[in-house]
Formats: structure tokens, sequence, C-alpha cells
């Protein structure tokens, strides 16, 4: 007789939650899904409420005996699998197949899988949430009807063997809109005017660039216009107007969420965002670390909180004064915005203790670099600002306003461990500036004049795309890399470097959903939808009074089609 069974999703999972269960534990992997709607028809009786029609999943026949064998000789039966939507609709579909009540059924989640967080969760188990398999089954049954519905429209209309998808066909069309941005820029003309001078005392060189005339600013847009303001430099002065010194400081980024990981590692890591999930998802589970067998390194994946536990945080605090100095440290929290889901904290090391230098060797090249970024960018979450000395020097010649700015780092603080990257940055100017006081005259040492041209917005990039859709409010932190993967896969975008941009196919696909389907690939609809089930998740709506609904909506435009 078994005494406790644990269903997790995955064999790595498994082996890391065995080590933490004394007695005549087993612990059992689902592999993933072991239920889901068929794949030769549609799946939804649509005139019962649109109730799903669920099948056991190919191949799986042998796995789901095995599952119930076990259930049948364990005393207690635990669902632990991840703790999001998914996982709950895992475990609702685990309890339908071995015979399990919902409403009695032992649920179990670890947002980091330690010895304490296991221990915990069999300590204090629950019932399935059936909010949370609401709203996942509902975004289930609404992308099957909006793919069944839509896919066979467009194989007569535009080609054979295409699909569409409800945050797919939308993040097609951010790319095409991109596209046409672009290709519809025309380029304006601007210049720019740089004095380089010097100091008399010392000879230093520095620059200050053009800024207008008596004090109001100028653009300049022709050559005519640059000609004209170096005609009337010929031969000035330039005296030193104003010397403004200053402060600035720069607050460390948040612990990582879902997307802020993903683009993160697509900008420092190069990292595709289904890899980083899938390198993720090991950090996760647990790796092998000698001595200590199958341990979870992070805490879960997917999330769009910035919280982070009081015990975390004052581990963090003892490892930032013993490495660098109180005066490094800064207890900080984290505003988490208004529309995310706060059910898990941040994405932050499970082990703080744990230096991603002391598992480097037990690590993949990929698994150390991912593990390194998520641990540095909590640490330096929780220190204290960098400071830095400002210089602004306003100088004028003949009523013609120059600016110079410098600045100097005066403290590190966070940017001694962790500098946030950034899209497409284009870095403010800075010069070395000499020491200078007002009403003192510099020295030309040149003066001229560069073209530039105003430039297109830049492709999006996988981290960018998640930006936006997230910024938009479409999607979810678990649908970004299956988005991305599914588009890429179906060539409806592909990927040059890291841009994206849309294919002759992608171009066609959308320009006929966007004609005949506006509704289901408007991005404020795509973005209600996500909200009414993230309502349904949070007990703050009904599921006929939004599920049934909106899918009716949605119907509605298939059947006038």
């Amino acid at each position: 007789m078994i005494d406790k069974l644990v269903i997790v999703e995955s064999p790595a999972k498994a082996n890391t939650i065995k080590k933490f269960l004394g007695g005549n534990s087993k612990v059992v992997a689902s592999m993933g899904h072991i239920r889901d709607l068929p794949k030769s028809k549609l799946g939804v009786d649509i005139e019962h409420g649109f109730e799903p029609e669920y099948i056991n999943i190919r191949g799986k026949g042998t796995l789901i005996n095995s599952l119930k064998k076990d259930a049948s000789e364990a005393k207690q039966v635990y669902l632990a699998t991840d703790p999001d939507r998914e996982g709950e609709a895992i475990a609702w579909h685990l309890a339908y197949i071995l015979g399990l009540d919902p409403k009695t059924v032992s649920r179990v989640t670890f947002n980091e899988i330690t010895k304490n967080a296991v221990q915990n969760g069999i300590e204090n188990p629950r019932t399935i949430d059936l909010n949370l398999t609401d709203a996942q089954q509902a975004r289930r049954v609404m992308d099957r009807i909006v793919g069944y519905k839509i896919s066979p429209v467009l194989w007569r209309k535009v080609g054979k063997g295409l699909s569409a998808g409800r945050v797919q066909s939308v993040a097609v069309r951010l790319i095409v809109e991109r596209e046409e941005e672009i290709t519809n820029f025309v380029p304006e003309e601007y210049w720019n005017i740089t004095l380089t001078a010097s100091d008399f005392a010392t000879k230093t060189q520095f620059e200050a660039k053009f800024i207008g005339k008596s004090g109001k600013k100028m653009e300049l847009h022709t050559k005519e216009e640059v000609d004209k303001v170096l005609n009337d430099l010929e031969g000035a002065k330039y005296i030193v107007k104003e010397v403004k010194k200053g402060e600035k400081k720069r607050s460390p980024a948040p612990p990582f969420t879902t997307s802020t990981m993903q683009q993160e590692a697509s900008r420092k890591l190069n990292f595709p965002i289904k890899k980083t999930m899938q390198v993720a998802q090991m950090l996760y589970e647990g790796v092998n670390l000698p001595g200590q067998g199958h341990t979870g390194l992070i805490t879960y994946m997917r999330t769009d909180s910035t919280r982070i536990a009081e015990e975390a945080r004052s581990v963090a605090k003892k490892i930032v004064t013993q490495k660098f100095g109180e005066n490094f440290y800064e207890n900080r929290y984290y505003k988490t915005k208004g529309d995310a889901q706060d059910a898990h904290e941040a994405i932050r090391p499970a082990h703080i203790e744990i230096d991603p230098e002391m598992v480097k060797n037990s690590l993949t090249p990929d698994q150390y670099k991912l593990y390194r970024l998520i641990y540095n960018r909590f640490i330096a979450s929780q220190m204290a600002n960098a400071v830095y000395d400002t210089l602004q020097v306003n100088i004028d010649g003949n009523d013609y306003n120059f600016r110079a700015n410098g600045q100097t780092l005066r403290f590190p603080g966070f940017m001694a461990l962790y500098v946030e990257g950034e899209d497409n940055s284009k870095d403010e100017e800075f010069t070395k500036i000499p020491p200078l006081k007002e009403g003192e005259e510099v020295e030309k040492e040149d003066l001229k004049g560069k073209q530039s041209f105003t430039e297109p917005p830049p492709r999006y990039t996988e981290a960018s795309l998640v930006k936006a859709l997230e910024e938009k409010g479409i999607g979810r932190p678990s649908t970004y890399a299956p988005t991305i993967t599914t588009i890429l896969a179906r060539r409806y975008i592909e990927k040059d470097k890291k841009n994206l941009f849309p294919t002759e196919l992608g171009k066609s696909v959308n320009k006929y959903l966007v004609t005949n389907f506006p509704d289901i690939i408007d991005y404020e609809f795509t973005a209600k939808i996500e909200e009414e089930f993230d309502k349904v998740a949070e007990r703050k709506r009904k599921l006929e009074r939004t599920y049934e609904r909106v899918l009716w909506t949605i119907f509605s435009f298939f059947e006038k089609s």
C-alpha cells in the first residue's frame, strides 16, 4: 500500500520532490495533459453552453492505466501539477480520470521546489480551484472555435493548410503593421551643430551641442539654416553662461516576471523566447547537484508578479551586505501592475545561498547563463541606487546657445552587479568637461554641422514583441513563447538575426482576417477577453456570464461569414 501518491507533470520534477517525502511515498509524472479536445472535430457542443467534449490523448493509455493502478493502491492522492491555470486544469482532468471528487481531492502547489515548500504543500492541501479551471477551459474552447472556424475559411480564400489562432493572429498583425510603417516611412532631414571647445587652463577638449538662439530652442532642417548659424558665428567669442551641478540617481529593475525574463534573456543571452522557457522549466523542476541530488534552483517561471517573500528578502540583505557592504543594500518593495496576476512571487533563486558560480559545473552552459541572469537580477533588485554627479554647462556665442552634458559615477550601487538591457536604446551623449566657471571664455577648436535623417520604427524582436503584447494586455505569461513559436512554424513571420518580419503569406493571411474578421483580431477586443477570463479566475465573474456570452459573440461572427 502506498501512503502518499504525488502526481506531477514531469519526471524531472518528480525526481526533485521524491527526496523530500519520507515513508512509503511515490511520485509519478502525468507527462503534461492527459485529456484534450479531439483533433478530428470541433469537440465543443455549441447548443449546450459550449460544453467541451474531452477525450484521452492518444498514446497515453498505458500511462493512464498505470496512474489508475497507483491511485487505487494509495491511501492519499496528491495532485501536484504546476501552480497556474494550465496546471490546475491538468489536475482537474487527472481527478476525472482517476475517479476523484474535485471538490475533495488533495491539490498541492509549490511556488518553489524546496524541502520546506514541498512539505508545507503536502501538509496543507486544498481542493481544486474550479475558478482557475473554468478560466483555462474558457480560453481553450474559445481558441478552438476561433481556429476551427477560421482555418477552413483561410483554406478556401487564401491557401490550403493554413490555420489561425486568436492571440497568434494578433501577434502577426502587429508585425505586419510595423512592416507597413517601415515601408511607408518618409525620412525627414535634420541637422546638428557641434562645438568642440577647450578651456584655456588645461586645454581639455569637450563637445557642446547647439540648442537654440537667445534662450529659445531651434530645430535645424536644412543646410541653408545651418550655414546661416555658422556664418553668424564667424569670429564669435564663446562664453560660459551657466554651470549647473547636480545629482542623478538610477534605481535597479524589479525582479523578473515571465515577460521581463524573456525580454532580458533575448537581449543579453540571445535566447529565443521558447528556449528561455525551456531552460527556466529545467531550473524550476530541478537539476542534479553533487551531494544534494535533484534540486530546484528557481521559483515558478510563469508569473507577472514582482512580489518577493520576506524570507527571500532577508537572505538577499545578508548576501548584499557581505559581498558589497551595508551601504549597497536597500530594502525594496515593488508594486505589481494593476492587471497582473499576483498568485506567485517574482522569478528568483529558490536557494538564494546557492551562488551561480557554486553550481556552474553542474549546469549546462545555457542553464548557468539563465540562472546567473535570474540570480543577479534578484540580488540587484535589493541594492541601493547608483548615484551620478552631473554637470551641465551652457555656452553662448553671438546669442546662439550651446550645451554640454557630463556625468561621473560617484557610487555604483546595484550597477556593481547588474544593469538592465534596453531595446534599440539611444544613449544620451555625455562629454568629459573640464572645471569651468560662469563668465569664463572657452576656445573654439572646431564647429561643424552634421546632416541626419529620421529613422523608421525598428522591426520587432522577440523581446520587443513580448513587451508590446504585454503592454496591450494580449496573452498571458504562459502564452508568449508558444505564440511566437507557432507563427514562426506556420511561416507567417520569419526571423533575420533578431528581427521579425512578415512573409508574403503572413501579409495575405493578415489582410484577409483584418478585412473579414476585424473584431476577432482587434487589439482591444482581444485584451478585453483576457480581462474577462482573469475575472473568472478571480471569482469576479460567473462562468456563464462571460464564457458563454463572449463565445456566442465570437460564434455569431462565423455564422455571418
